[in-house]
């Protein structure tokens, strides 16, 4: 079965950087649009950046120039770094995979805390 396992979260102080991955398997990677999202207490999910199969990218406006999705479809793994973190930043974040024929699925997430 598709199985996403993020890992790189922790904790960093304000203007730090980290990178997140995502080692996808049990599916063809190289089909599949992929994606970062971040979720806070009490809020729904956001879209961070998401990422074609071809690798055309879609950074969230909060986030532009500051973070970069890539993925290296020879490791199945998506990436997403991060620099000039902000406290704002702070939450689990989620790496989805979503299929041609809209069937998605999700990491278990990984705590991201940048401290002020």
């Amino acid at each position: 079965q598709v199985q996403l396992a993020e890992s790189g979260g922790g904790l960093v102080q304000a203007g730090g950087s980290l990178k997140l991955s995502c080692a996808a398997s049990g599916m063809t990677f190289t089909i599949y649009d992929m994606a970062w999202y971040r979720q806070v207490p009490g809020k729904q999910r956001d879209l961070v950046a998401s990422i074609t199969p071809r690798g055309t990218t879609t950074p969230a406006d909060s986030v532009k120039g500051r973070f970069t999705i890539a993925r290296d479809n020879a490791k199945n793994t998506v990436y997403l770094q991060m620099n000039s973190l902000k406290p704002d930043d702070t939450g689990v974040y989620y790496c989805r995979a979503r299929s041609p024929s809209n069937i998605v699925y999700w990491g278990q997430g990984t705590q991201v805390t940048v401290s002020s």
